[in-house]
């Protein structure tokens, strides 16, 4: 590795910019370089592949990030980092997931039931996916808008958290229609297999009260990746970044502490 600061790129959600990263960013001190990318057709970031594909999308971010990055990703931004683990595995050195999953879709038993019962992969609901897409040609600015409300949903601070996505946010230019919409059905991508097959160090922090990405997925995350490093916090919701700045930063802290550790002390298994 080279001599110089380590990098931590930073990758935001579904309908947003990098602007979400701007309470946490000062709070990491001068040690990493940061990067904080707008995902493709988002902020600043305005070309975006047509169409909106996972293979595209991730080629593109590539060519942004440095090799041996540690990547982290939040929630759709989770999942576009896995695929960049899978894909250029040059490029992350480590991958951090925050209120993200490689399948973000709950997925149904294999059982036919027929009553009501508790999906076999614990994730988002069809019908809320639906709504999204059939909101988004209506209104784009409204339907960011309820989104943002579910990120702080059941937070303490939900006001004060949308309150504060909402001014970093229209920072920056509107997304192109045809990106969010294409970021939207990204969601819908199963990286299961990719995720299991993944030789990076992982580790990850997810919110108890999460309403898109409920916790419970984490003991399936965990038998994906057996050696992979899980933290769930109990009073926050999808943007721990947001609503607990401090423990957010306090995790993210140790996991990059936690790797020079490994790598001072000899080969990371």
């Amino acid at each position: 590795m080279s001599s110089d600061k380590p990098t931590l790129v930073l990758l935001h959600g579904w309908g947003l910019n990098q602007g979400v990263w701007q309470g946490i960013t000062h709070l990491l001190g001068n040690k990493l370089q940061i990067l904080t990318p707008d995902l493709p057709g988002f902020g600043l970031n305005r070309p975006f592949p047509k169409p909106y594909q996972l293979d595209a999308v991730v080629e593109q971010l590539a060519q942004e990030i440095p090799a041996d990055s540690y990547v982290c990703g939040w929630s759709l931004g989770g999942l576009l980092a896995i695929g960049l683990a899978s894909r250029f595995p040059e490029k992350v050195l480590q991958l951090g997931l925050v209120a993200a999953s490689p399948c973000f879709m709950a997925q149904p038993s294999s059982i036919e039931l027929s009553v009501p019962f508790e999906p076999q992969w614990p994730g988002m609901a069809q019908s809320i996916m639906q709504q999204f897409a059939q909101s988004l040609s209506n209104n784009l600015t409204l339907t960011i808008e309820r989104f943002l409300a579910i990120q702080a949903m059941g937070s303490n601070t939900a006001r004060q958290d949308i309150k504060a996505l909402k001014q970093t946010i229209m920072a920056y230019p509107t997304p192109e229609l045809a990106a969010i919409e294409g970021a939207l059905q990204l969601l819908r991508t199963d990286l299961r297999d990719e995720f299991s097959a993944l030789t990076q160090p992982i580790v990850g922090l997810y919110g108890r009260l999460d309403a898109l990405v409920p916790a419970k997925v984490v003991e399936r995350l965990q038998q994906l990746q057996p050696q992979a490093q899980f933290s769930v916090l109990e009073h926050v919701s999808h943007a721990p970044f947001i609503s607990a700045p401090t423990e957010f930063v306090a995790w993210l802290n140790g996991w990059l502490q936690l790797d020079k550790l490994a790598v001072n002390g000899g080969e990371h298994s």
